[in-house]
């Protein structure tokens, strides 16, 4: 009988860190899946893009699929947020560059009630489209769970850059320049 229990252990220790690896392997988010391809070369395709979301104040309703063939500057926000208040002037300022060229940057709510994100919009003169995250997947499914992040995605709906955390003109032209021109 010691025998048998010896292998058993052994078994059910190896099962054990076996399990243990692929529930950290399954764990990994999105944050690190799209970072570690952009690092290999790889411009991963953008999470949930077929997932409709609403357009803030509006009965409208839209995908990240319905808007491909246009550069897309993703960024997550929340009114409460402070960072997201002081970058919202550079973006706006970014949408008035690339309108005209087949870009746009699009917002998307995150943890925020409607009502606070429409007094943001209005309060930051923002022009651009708002989509709501009301359940919280959408922006998970990109591995956010901090705002604010900005990811820029070329028309055919894969993400080339990454920023978590406040985006700056430099780095947003820089993240652009390679998709729209040197004239950003």
């Amino acid at each position: 009988m010691r025998r048998l229990l010896l292998p058993s252990s052994a078994i059910a220790v190896a099962a054990a860190l076996v399990a243990l690896l692929v529930f950290a392997i399954a764990g990994k988010g999105a944050s690190d899946t799209i970072e570690a391809q952009l690092a290999h070369g790889v411009q991963p395709v953008a999470p949930d893009a077929h997932t409709i979301l609403p357009v803030l104040d509006s009965s409208r309703r839209v995908s990240l699929a319905g808007l491909q063939g246009k550069v897309i500057v993703l960024n997550i926000f929340a009114s409460w947020c402070t960072p997201c208040r002081a970058e919202a002037p550079i973006l706006e300022r970014t949408q008035r560059q690339i309108a005209g060229r087949n870009a746009s940057v699009v917002g998307v709510t995150y943890l925020d009630n409607s009502v606070d994100s429409e007094q943001f919009v209005r309060q930051e003169h923002i022009s651009y489209l708002v989509l709501r995250d009301v359940s919280g997947n959408f922006v998970s499914a990109f591995g956010t769970d901090a705002v604010p992040e900005t990811f820029v995605i070329n028309r055919a709906g894969r993400v080339t850059a990454v920023s978590r955390g406040p985006v700056d003109s430099e780095w947003l032209r820089s993240a652009l320049r390679p998709l729209l021109g040197h004239s950003v």
